[in-house]
């Protein structure tokens, strides 16, 4: 069933979660053992990542047929950087093939270390307006930033695209962020402009300190600055440890206010990490 369809159903917020398929095929083992652990939580769906410029596409294709088949609704990435239309046309059949009909439409990151060939898909609005034309039967999710894009010159520029993104897809995923008002503020805007569909806020627990350097500078969020200070004495007195700690602690009170102003649920960054994600949700008391 289409995601959108699944959440206009849900009476009480929900959890979904993302993975991202492990690079060593040794290591699946391993990696379907976390989500078996977090079937537990009953996500209203998982979502599957996809390399930069397709580079893992293969590899995202057969963990998302293997997650099907243990009765996840999957949601499969999709980005259009470099691709041509038969690429992306014979991906979405090949989801559909294995029982998958949604995905997450992304433009994508091009790989630092190649250059890509000309593709007619500039923006993710383009790939979603392709796979309306190309298969309609397929569910759309798409991507928004409660604070801009980085390549965003204002907020007003980030806040239209964000708009005729939505215009076309079923719903978002935010980026991850660290201050609920700024989420209330993306939802608060998009509404002025007619926009009434589902954003599911995207949380992410810490894992140490280093990680956090490491989120910030991919994904170019924020971090409110008392935060930062607590995480940072955190690391200073108890190492990552005591970083893991902190962050779950926040992340229970953000998705707590979160839920507070009606956010219809919330979408899990896991990190492939059953442990932290089972002891936030029971800190919460989040099933879907």
């Amino acid at each position: 069933m289409h995601i959108g369809q699944l959440i206009a159903k849900q009476s009480s917020p929900f959890v979904s979660l993302e993975f991202f398929p492990p690079k060593d095929e040794g290591t699946l083992a391993d990696f379907y053992q976390v989500v078996e652990k977090l079937q537990s939580l009953s996500p209203l769906f998982v979502s599957v990542t996809y390399g930069a410029g397709g580079t893992n596409q293969d590899n995202t294709l057969k963990v998302t047929a293997k997650l099907a088949s243990m009765g996840l609704n999957i949601m499969a990435h999709l980005t259009c950087v470099g691709s041509s239309n038969e690429r992306i046309a014979k991906f979405l059949q090949d989801l559909l093939s294995v029982g998958v009909d949604n995905v997450l439409a992304l433009r994508g990151d091009a790989p630092k270390d190649k250059e890509m060939p000309p593709s007619k898909f500039k923006y993710a609005s383009d790939l979603i307006a392709f796979i309306r034309q190309e298969e309609s039967q397929m569910g759309i999710g798409c991507a928004c930033y409660p604070t801009p894009h980085p390549e965003s010159l204002t907020y007003e520029i980030d806040r239209k695209y964000a708009h005729h993104k939505l215009i076309l897809a079923d719903f978002a995923i935010t980026q991850l962020f660290f201050d609920v008002r700024e989420y209330l503020a993306l939802v608060s805007d998009l509404k002025k402009m007619g926009i009434n569909k589902p954003i599911i806020p995207g949380i992410i627990t810490l894992q140490s300190f280093g990680a956090l350097k490491r989120i910030l500078s991919l994904s170019g969020a924020n971090i409110p600055g008392k935060l930062y200070l607590s995480l940072e004495e955190a690391n200073e007195k108890g190492g990552a440890a005591a970083v893991r700690e902190a962050g779950i602690r926040f992340a229970a009170e953000q998705i707590r206010r979160l839920l507070d102003n009606d956010a219809p649920g919330v979408h899990l960054y896991t990190l492939n990490r059953a442990d932290i994600c089972l002891e936030l949700m029971d800190r919460v008391g989040l099933k879907s």
